[in-house]
């Protein structure tokens, strides 16, 4: 499948409103072709990930409300970021073996939980595959699009899925934003080298 009809196969999840609960599928990883057969990688994988580490994220959470008998879906994202001041974009970027966004995808809303400093535990159980991940987690309802707010959160952001693009193994989703709030005065959870920091600590 190419990146045109990957990125087709991804926004015909949204808006759609089947009876039935249906399965959850990925979209297949893409066979990259960056270098010939028997030529060296530019830039290999793990040096890839350990320089790019050098750059401190914020974390997130993005969640989607519970539809077709399924429970509300969520994922720990460090690859989130604001985009456009008019209108009002963000964007952050999933996997395409990824199980939660087919679910986000088919609701067509989500919202960013930008985790504050104490939520390194509620990061790793949203980074877990297959698992319960509203087990025992206090959340409400962001106002427009029903995803969950989880609380304790240095901010949320309510959208709607605007676009998506691909960008090799992962693909691109703009969310416009539909509503959004701060609490002050929550210090962020960062992500710097492979693990969880603090303003001032590195």
């Amino acid at each position: 499948m190419g990146h045109a009809g990957a990125a087709a196969a991804a926004v015909r999840h949204l808006g759609s409103a089947p009876p039935a609960p249906r399965p959850v599928e990925a979209l297949p990883r893409p066979e990259l072709r960056c270098v010939r057969d028997g030529e060296r990688a530019p830039v290999e994988q793990g040096e890839f990930r350990r320089v790019l580490g050098a750059f401190p994220t914020g974390v997130t959470v993005i969640t989607a409300p519970a539809a077709d008998a399924s429970p509300p879906a969520g994922f720990a994202c460090q690859s989130f970021s604001s985009l456009s001041l008019d209108p009002p974009l963000v964007c952050f970027m999933v996997g395409r073996t990824s199980t939660t966004w087919p679910r986000i995808a088919r609701a067509g809303v989500f919202c960013v939980n930008v985790l504050g400093a104490g939520q390194g535990d509620l990061c790793r159980a949203f980074a877990v595959s297959g698992a319960d991940k509203f087990a025992g987690v206090a959340y409400d309802p962001a106002p427009v699009s029903g995803s969950p707010r989880l609380a304790g959160a240095a901010a949320w952001i309510d959208c709607a899925v605007h676009a998506v693009h691909t960008g090799g193994d992962h693909l691109v989703v703009v969310g416009r934003v539909t509503a959004l709030g701060a609490e002050e005065p929550v210090e962020p959870l960062l992500f710097h080298r492979g693990r969880f920091a603090r303003l001032g600590t590195g």
